[in-house]
């Protein structure tokens, strides 16, 4: 079983913008890797109802707060702990990384764009997506689609908001896969450490 924890300091932040939302009770916080960027995982930080824990998912309660990892993402943070930085910001401490692979990144040239995957998440990020965090000043543009993975820029106040996921409700990767179920990845390449509005960082190990 993972050992991942919540430090006090993060379910107070986390309890007050939970606050929020509707219907606050039946909310937890789900906490899934979306990806990665070659050396470190990018994780989808998000509210879903508790009622869509499924078998193998790892549930905890920390306090007055919920806390779920699916499955697939239970041994990937085993160890993980979410906490406030130094700098008062959200930040996952997780002494896994992920396994270098060649070629981790594709040449992403025209024909990533034109398949018929691409066209269907493009038309998800534009008609779901972005018109959801336009109002935080942020925009997710589509770089490509290879191998049933796709791969997303995301801009504007999204760029270093690794709580972006957050601001989503369900997260990018939710409505992508939840809408294109071929999509058996959705993979964050955004530079975040170029991004004016960090609000989420992966902590210094």
């Amino acid at each position: 079983m993972s050992d991942f924890r919540v430090t006090d300091a993060a379910v107070e932040v986390v309890l007050a913008a939970l606050a929020d939302e509707g219907s606050s009770d039946m909310l937890a916080l789900w906490i899934d890797v979306a990806g990665n960027d070659g050396t470190s995982f990018i994780y989808d930080v998000y509210f879903q109802e508790l009622a869509q824990v499924a078998p193998g998912d790892l549930q905890q309660r920390f306090g007055a707060l919920n806390v779920v990892i699916p499955q697939a993402s239970v041994e990937r943070l085993a160890g993980a702990t979410l906490e406030v930085g130094s700098d008062g910001e959200l930040a996952i401490t997780n002494p896994n990384s992920p396994t270098p692979e060649v070629g981790d990144l594709p040449d992403l040239g025209p024909e990533a764009l034109a398949n018929d995957l691409a066209l269907r998440v493009n038309a998800i990020l534009e008609e779901q997506v972005n018109p959801a965090i336009a109002a935080h000043g942020g925009y997710a543009e589509l770089a490509g689609v290879v191998e049933s993975r796709a791969y997303v820029l995301m801009g504007g106040g999204c760029q270093g908001c690794g709580l972006a996921a957050m601001t989503l409700s369900q997260g990018i990767a939710t409505a992508i896969q939840d809408a294109v179920p071929e999509i058996v990845e959705v993979i964050d390449v955004t530079n975040h450490a170029a991004g004016n509005n960090p609000y989420y960082q992966p902590a210094k190990k």
